[in-house]
């Protein structure tokens, strides 16, 4: 008895090792796109209001009285979008790159086409930690661009 149950149990493990020895999926893989890894998580954003599709270029400067000036060019999912802005992520401490993080948001138009259009939001970061800050990752939908500060 003790040699049919041992002859069964072998049958069942290499059966089920045979399972595994065919060639993984390729396609589906390929086509799903990798989740991109941020240091800070969104802020939750007001009702209407999302990230920008696309950020092409992006660029940073102190201003007049503690603040950073801001600025990111790109494109949106359709023209009108109102109220766009930086909203910066909450971060768990400070990043020890000097590079935060802030993401490119915009109320979107209620009924408008679907037709990328080119997009430049202006802002600015009062109050920043100035003896920390290094740079700013601009995060859109799709990608980020880092803009570091100017030496000197």
């Amino acid at each position: 008895m003790r040699s049919v149950i041992l002859a069964t149990g072998l049958f069942a493990v290499l059966s089920l090792s045979a399972c595994d020895s065919s060639k993984p999926d390729t396609t589906t893989a390929a086509a799903t796109p990798v989740a991109l890894k941020y240091f800070g998580r969104s802020q939750q954003m007001y009702a209407g209001q999302e990230m920008i599709d696309k950020i092409d270029t992006a660029s940073i400067k102190p201003g007049k009285a503690g603040t950073l000036d801001m600025d990111a060019v790109g494109s949106s999912a359709a023209a009108g979008y109102k109220n766009t802005g930086f909203l910066p992520r909450i971060n768990p401490a400070i990043p020890k790159d000097g590079i935060y993080e802030f993401d490119v948001v915009g109320d979107k138009p209620a009924g408008a086409a679907a037709v990328a259009t080119p997009i430049d939001v202006k802002g600015a970061w009062d109050h920043y930690p100035a003896d920390h800050v290094k740079g700013v990752k601009f995060i859109s939908k799709t990608n980020s661009v880092v803009a570091m500060l100017p030496s000197g």
